[in-house]
C-alpha cells in the first residue's frame, strides 16, 4: 500500500486535508478508528461564530468543504453582530449533527481519489530526515510521501465524570495509544491539555414556555461562496439562564469536581471555560446565560450551550434542573472532561510541516487548538501543503493580513500555546481587511493558481469582483445634488457631494445612496462589499499605517521600570503577562504567548506619551 497523501484522522482537520489534497489527483488515504463516524460533531452541532465564521469562508474560498456542508446541513441559521459593522459579523449555524456527518462521509466518497482504512495507526517510520510510512495496529504498513496527522483529542484520551476516568478519544469511542510515543521518538515534544463538554438534554422533558426563543434570520447568509439554493430555518433554540442555586450546587460539590479536587492538572480553554470556572472566576454574577440548541431534526437531544461541565452525574442533574425551563429536564448524555497530547507547534513550519521530520505535517487540536473552525483551517492548508510537497511543487503560506487562518498559524507558529487557543476578532491587527464578505477576493486567486478550484468557477467569482469594481468607480464619480438628498433621510448637503463620500457617513446606507442617484441596486451580496469598501477605506489606510511603525520600531526599547499597569486599553491578562516576563523590547513583548499586535500599538503609543511628557518636563525644569 502506497499513497502520495495519507491522512490520519476523520475530524473536521482531517476531512479538509484529504478532501483538498485529492483536488490534485492525488492518491489519498484516509484512516481513522471508524469509519462511519467521519465528520462527527462531538461537541456542539454548530459552525461559525465570531471570526470563527470568517474561518469557514476562507476554508471555502481555499477550496474547502466545510462551508458547502453547513449550508446544505444547516438547521438554524443567525449573523452574530450584524447590528454592527461588517468587520465584526459572524455567520453562525446550527446543524443537523447526523446529516452533517452522513453528508460529509457523502462528499469524501463520491471523491475517488480517496480510499479509507479503518484502525488505529500505532507507529511512524521515517528513512532519512523524512516520513516513509505509517504502521497499523493490524501490522500492516502504509507508505507515503506525505503523512498529514489530525488526531484530535484521541492520542492517550482521558475522560472524566466526576472522580471517575476512562480512557476515550471522546465519550463513547477508545483513545489511540502508542502513536504520542513514536512521534516523541523523532525529537517532536507533547504536552497535554483538556477540554470539556455540557451535558445534552431530552427536548420532550423541557418547559420552553419559561425560555427566550431565539429565531434564526429571515435570509440566511450562506458559508459557501459556490452556494446558490436559498437557505432555510427548520428549528428555533432557546435562552436561559443560570442562578443563585445553579451557583450554589456547584460550589457545594467543588470537592467531587475533578477540576478542583486536583485530579485534572492539564490547562483548559480560557475563553470556553467549564461552568465550574465561572461560578468560581465570576462569582459576583447573578447568573450565566445558556444556549439550548437542537442535535438534528430527527432527534429530541438538545445541546446546553454554556453550561460545560466534569461534575457527578446526580450532581448534573440537580444543576440543571434548577435552571428556568429545565426544572424536569431528563439528561440524555453527560457533561464530561477529556485531557489528550499535543503537540507544541512551535515546533512547525508556517506551513504546518514539522521542523524535524520532512513531508510530516501537524493539523487541528493536536496543535493545541479548539474549535471545528480552527481544526478545519489547519486541514485545508496542511492538506494543500502536504499535496504540494508531493508533487516537488512550492507550498502556500498565508500571512496576517491574508487571512484569518493565517493569524491562527502565526500565532500558533511564533508564540505556540499553553491552552487550548481559540480565535477572535481581537487577534487579528488586519481585520478591517479580513472580512467574511471579501474572503474569495483574497484568497481564490491563491487557490486558483495552485490548482484547488476549478477554472470555470474562478471565472465566475471574477465577474462578481468586476461589478463590484464598476460600482464602485461609479459611486466615485457620481455626484449627488443637494435637492436630491436633504429630503430623503438624516443630514444635509449644501453642494453636489460624490455618492461614495456620503456613504462614509456611518447613518447613510447603500439603499438611499442608490435611490439618489437612480441606479438600480445590486444584489445584497455586492452592496455588502460596496458598503464595508467605502466605509472602512480612511481606517484601513490608517491600520496600514499602524502596522509599518510597528514593523518599523518592534526593536524599540521599553524603558527600565516600565509600568505596565498604567497602561489603559490593555486587559487586566495582557498586564500580568507583561509583568511577570518583563519585555526589554517591543518584539520581546509581541512574542509572549496570547500578546497580539492590538495590544502593542497600545503600549507603543503609551510608551511615546510618557517619553513626551517627560521630555517637555525636562525642557520646563531647564535641564
Amino acid at each position: 500500500m502506497q499513497f502520495d497523501v495519507v491522512v490520519i484522522g476523520g475530524g473536521h482537520a482531517g476531512i479538509e486535508a484529504a478532501w483538498i489534497a485529492a483536488q490534485k489527483k492525488l492518491a489519498v488515504l484516509l484512516v481513522t478508528n471508524h469509519i462511519d463516524l467521519i465528520g462527527q460533531m462531538s461537541c456542539n452541532p454548530a459552525i461559525g461564530g465570531i471570526a470563527k465564521g470568517n474561518i469557514v469562508r476562507e476554508i471555502d474560498a481555499l477550496g474547502g468543504l466545510m462551508g458547502r456542508a453547513i449550508d446544505a446541513f444547516g438547521i438554524h441559521f443567525k449573523m452574530l453582530n450584524s447590528s454592527k459593522g461588517a468587520a465584526v459579523w459572524g455567520n453562525r449555524a446550527q446543524a443537523d449533527k447526523q446529516r452533517y456527518r452522513n453528508g460529509i462521509q457523502k462528499m469524501l466518497m463520491a471523491q475517488k481519489r480517496i480510499c479509507f482504512l479503518q484502525g488505529m495507526v500505532v507507529a511512524l517510520n521515517t528513512k532519512g530526515e523524512s516520513i516513509y510510512s505509517i504502521i497499523m495496529d493490524s501490522g500492516v504498513e502504509v507508505r507515503a510521501k506525505t503523512v498529514v496527522l489530525a488526531m484530535g483529542t484521541f492520542l492517550n484520551g482521558l475522560c472524566h465524570i466526576g472522580l471517575s476516568s476512562f480512557a476515550g478519544g471522546r465519550c463513547g469511542e477508545p483513545p489511540s495509544c502508542g502513536l504520542t510515543k513514536s512521534i516523541a521518538e523523532l525529537g517532536i515534544k507533547s504536552g497535554r491539555l483538556k477540554t470539556g463538554t455540557p451535558p445534552r438534554i431530552d427536548g420532550r422533558t423541557v418547559n420552553f414556555s419559561k425560555m427566550q426563543a431565539q429565531e434564526g434570520d429571515a435570509e440566511p447568509w450562506p458559508f459557501s461562496f459556490a452556494t446558490e439554493h436559498k437557505l432555510k430555518n427548520r428549528a428555533v433554540c432557546w435562552i436561559t439562564k443560570t442562578n443563585s442555586t445553579t451557583h450554589a450546587i456547584i460550589r457545594d460539590n467543588l470537592d467531587r469536581s475533578p477540576l478542583y479536587s486536583g485530579k485534572i492538572k492539564s490547562s483548559g480553554p480560557k475563553y470556553c471555560p467549564s461552568i465550574e470556572d465561572k461560578v468560581i472566576r465570576f462569582g459576583d454574577r447573578g447568573g450565566h446565560t445558556l444556549f439550548l440548541e437542537p442535535e438534528g431534526l430527527d432527534t429530541s437531544e438538545m445541546y446546553l450551550n454554556g453550561l460545560s461541565t466534569s461534575l457527578p452525574f446526580d450532581v448534573q442533574e440537580k444543576l440543571v434542573n434548577s435552571i428556568a425551563g429545565l426544572e424536569r429536564a431528563k439528561i440524555v448524555r453527560p457533561g464530561y472532561a477529556i485531557e489528550y497530547d499535543f503537540f507544541q507547534p512551535l515546533q512547525l513550519k508556517p506551513t504546518l510541516e514539522s521542523k524535524k521530520v520532512k513531508n510530516l505535517f501537524f493539523a487541528g487540536q493536536i496543535n493545541g487548538t479548539s474549535g471545528y473552525e480552527e481544526a478545519a483551517g489547519q486541514g485545508v492548508l496542511a492538506g494543500i501543503n502536504a499535496a504540494q510537497n508531493a508533487l516537488g511543487e512550492e507550498g502556500l503560506m498565508l500571512s496576517r493580513d491574508e487571512a484569518y487562518i493565517g493569524v491562527l498559524i502565526d500565532d500558533l507558529t511564533t508564540k505556540g500555546t499553553e491552552e487550548p487557543y481559540r480565535m477572535f476578532t481581537s487577534r487579528a491587527e488586519h481585520r478591517l481587511l479580513l472580512r467574511q464578505d471579501n474572503c474569495d477576493e483574497r484568497l481564490l486567486p491563491k487557490a486558483y493558481n495552485k490548482g484547488y478550484i476549478s477554472r470555470a468557477f474562478y471565472q465566475k467569482r471574477r465577474k462578481v469582483w468586476e461589478k463590484e469594481k464598476r460600482e464602485l468607480s461609479h459611486l466615485a464619480k457620481t455626484n449627488i445634488k443637494p435637492k436630491a438628498w436633504n429630503n430623503s433621510g438624516p443630514g444635509s448637503i449644501k453642494i453636489p457631494t460624490r455618492s461614495s463620500v456620503l456613504l462614509k457617513r456611518p447613518e447613510v446606507t447603500i439603499g438611499r445612496i442608490y435611490r439618489a442617484i437612480k441606479r438600480k441596486l445590486p444584489n445584497r451580496e455586492t452592496c455588502l462589499r460596496i458598503e464595508a469598501n467605502i466605509k472602512y477605506e480612511g481606517f484601513i489606510e490608517i491600520e496600514r499605517a499602524e502596522y509599518d511603525k510597528l514593523k518599523k520600531l518592534e526593536n524599540q526599547a521599553i524603558p527600565f521600570g516600565f509600568d505596565f499597569n498604567e497602561v489603559a486599553g490593555l486587559l487586566n491578562e495582557t498586564k500580568k503577562k507583561f509583568l511577570a516576563n518583563k519585555p526589554a523590547t517591543l518584539k520581546a513583548a509581541l512574542s509572549i504567548p496570547g500578546v497580539t499586535p492590538a495590544d502593542i500599538s497600545v503600549l507603543m503609543i503609551h510608551i511615546a506619551k510618557e517619553q513626551k511628557f517627560k521630555n517637555v518636563s525636562r525642557e520646563t525644569v531647564g535641564l
